[in-house]
């Protein structure tokens, strides 16, 4: 049975005689090599990854990548060698097989094993499967990957049939690039509209008809059954009704890869359970990025966060943490996305929001919507508005600021009579 997480304190040996192992090289793992070295720490770091690119960015993969606008190389968070030069171990295609929490080791497939004195679990998320006869078709793609966007790209062009299976951040944006590029382009969504977790109706609406506008077909309330046609896709078969399609591109969610800790005996619901400063169940062991659930102090309430804003910032308090600070993690969750003309940039979380105020114009192209709740900020939606997203953004940071001047301010206090 996990143990519940507590404050619970090691004993520190030599720091420069430490050793931190971070599972996981995407941008929380890296993230967190950098901030480490940033804070002087002078250890051995040992940075796997299971893929064989160094560290790069994911977003660009449904965007300016998919379109083929950048190269591979401009993908990468830092150049190979600055990993050298940091006294960086960063080891690729490395999977690890195990953790042992109680001798203090990574196993790695083959058979090597890593002792650490801490352990940082940043192993991220995976696209959740469609799980419907005729699925594992060549024509069938999931997007997580650089070799997923390449294999995509290839196949994307003038004339495709392609049905983007999924209406969230990802399937819309590979949408919108699939459509410029001249293909046949159709989304189907469960739902009754697009973006329907992650945005309110009238943002769901707009860009709905600006995928309309340029040729998209969206259909809602609409559910695959099945893939027609073998290895090579024919058609797609859904509840209502079927159409031909050459390709598809299934974005419906994504899930944390939790397995590791699970099998290590850590507490785990809906991601890794950490707490505000991204430790775990277990002692010397830390988690970041898309694979936590944590709780958000501005928020006040646990939730799981699959944006790039939550990877940095959290791999970033787990450095601290892991050089002896004792920082919390509280930070405004915030998104973006691209599609044709129009870039979203979302902060906050709209739950509960019983007014929007509206900025700008949506005949414009360029507006914001400011979410409360009985008169206290929520979120905001900012369209092609990015001075008015960052004005708003700020100001969701403010109740933090002051709790946290509150609670120094009390701090003082008790030190004074303790002192006194």
């Amino acid at each position: 049975m996990p143990r519940p997480i507590s404050a619970r304190k090691k004993q520190r040996c030599d720091p420069a005689r430490e050793t931190i192992v971070i599972i996981g090289a995407g941008q929380a793992g890296a993230q967190a090599a950098y901030a480490l070295r940033e804070r002087g720490f002078a250890g051995r770091i040992v940075l796997l990854g299971d893929e064989a690119q160094a560290p790069y960015q994911r977003p660009p993969l449904s965007k300016t990548f998919l379109a083929n606008g950048l190269s591979v190389e401009r993908l990468y968070l830092r150049p190979l060698s600055f990993y050298a030069s940091n006294d960086i171990e960063l080891r690729l295609h490395a999977p690890v097989e195990r953790i042992d929490p109680q001798s203090a080791q990574v196993l790695l497939h083959g058979g090597v094993r890593i002792g650490y004195d801490q352990l940082l679990l940043a192993t991220g998320s995976r696209p959740r499967l469609l799980q419907v006869p005729g699925g594992r078709g060549t024509d069938i793609h999931y997007l997580r990957t650089i070799q997923d966007a390449l294999r995509l790209r290839a196949k994307i062009g003038p004339g495709r049939r392609v049905a983007i299976i999924g209406g969230g951040y990802i399937g819309l944006e590979v949408a919108a690039i699939a459509s410029v590029g001249g293909a046949i382009v159709s989304v189907l969504e469960t739902e009754d509209r697009v973006l329907g977790r992650v945005t309110t109706p009238p943002i769901s609406d707009f860009l709905a008809t600006a995928h309309r506008g340029h040729g998209v077909a969206i259909q809602c309330n609409n559910r695959v059954i099945s893939f027609a046609g073998g290895e090579r896709l024919e058609a797609i078969i859904c509840e209502h009704g079927s159409q031909k399609a050459d390709l598809a591109v299934i974005g419906i969610g994504a899930e944390p890869n939790v397995e590791l800790a699970k099998n290590a005996g850590l507490l785990c619901e809906n991601g890794i359970v950490v707490d505000e400063y991204c430790r775990t169940s277990e002692p010397n062991i830390l988690a970041a990025g898309d694979c936590t659930s944590h709780f958000n102090a501005l928020l006040r309430r646990r939730l799981r966060l699959e944006s790039v804003q939550n990877a940095v910032d959290q791999a970033t308090i787990a450095a601290i943490n892991m050089t002896g600070g004792n920082c919390r993690y509280a930070e405004v969750p915030w998104f973006w996305s691209n599609q044709y003309e129009y870039k979203l940039q979302t902060a906050g979380c709209f739950d509960g929001y019983d007014e929007i105020e509206e900025r700008g114009s949506r005949e414009d192209g360029r507006f914001a919507l400011v979410y409360r709740k009985q008169g206290a900020l929520l979120a905001v939606d900012a369209v092609n508005m990015p001075r008015e997203y960052m004005t708003v953004r700020k100001q969701l940071r403010e109740p933090q600021r002051q709790r946290d001047a509150e609670s120094a301010g009390k701090r003082h206090v008790v030190e004074q009579l303790e002192a006194a």
